[in-house]
């Protein structure tokens, strides 16, 4: 039987990445049980940069594999009920002192090519796990707005500033009617430098969006 690229791509992620006790441990653990295992983001974010966890923590770094590779549901949701604990504060506070109000949320976007090979975008998922958890409340759903028009190099093993080069004008908004002057948050699964998100707060930016606040599951 003659295998296609996504399949061939998942049989080496088995390879290379095999489900381990680790992930059934992990996809076992409630909210509260992976907040003490994983570890708190550390070091410098740029202003307005929200990340939750430790992406040096070797289970963090695992679950982030799953949700990023394998698009895994149970740890998926995991990291969604998380992330929503976590906003449903920041987001209160943004709204008295900010009047930061209704923000849209918006998933970082991949490639075409990058999505057809995964099958999936994972900060997509995160986000519709964010608002079937009642996120309505918070924040409003912005599906397709920030786009990825160009394919980049692997960001591994790049410094900032050639992060920052290599994603130049790889970002565009559809619709900007639709985010003009209003408040945005940007997710995404990690953020290492920080170059993706900022990148993608210029395109938005430019498109008249408001205050815009980015959020990563791991750091």
């Amino acid at each position: 039987m003659r295998l296609n690229y996504k399949q061939l791509f998942e049989c080496l992620l088995e390879l290379l990445l095999p489900r381990s006790r680790a992930v059934r441990e992990i996809e076992a653990m409630s909210p509260a049980d992976w907040r003490r295992r994983a570890g708190r983001a550390a070091g410098h974010l740029p202003p307005d940069t929200l990340a939750l966890f430790d992406y040096g923590n070797k289970l963090t770094r695992q679950a982030i594999w799953e949700l990023k590779y394998r698009g895994n549901k149970k740890i998926t949701t995991l990291l969604a009920d998380c992330l929503y604990e976590e906003l449903a504060e920041e987001l209160s506070l943004r709204k008295a002192f900010e009047n930061f109000e209704r923000p849209l949320l918006i998933p970082m976007p991949l490639s075409g090519k990058r999505q057809r090979q995964r099958g999936f975008n994972q900060s997509q998922f995160l986000a519709a796990a964010l608002l079937e958890r009642g996120g309505g409340r918070f924040f409003e759903a912005a599906r397709e707005v920030l786009v990825k028009v160009k394919d980049t190099e692997s960001q591994t093993k790049k410094n900032r500033a050639e992060r920052l080069k290599n994603l130049s004008g790889c970002f565009a908004v559809r619709s900007p009617a639709k985010i003009a002057g209003r408040n945005v948050i940007l997710l995404d699964d990690v953020t290492t430098t920080g170059a993706t998100f900022e990148e993608a707060r210029k395109t938005l930016a430019r498109a008249g969006a408001g205050k815009i606040l980015a959020v990563a599951v791991a750091h």
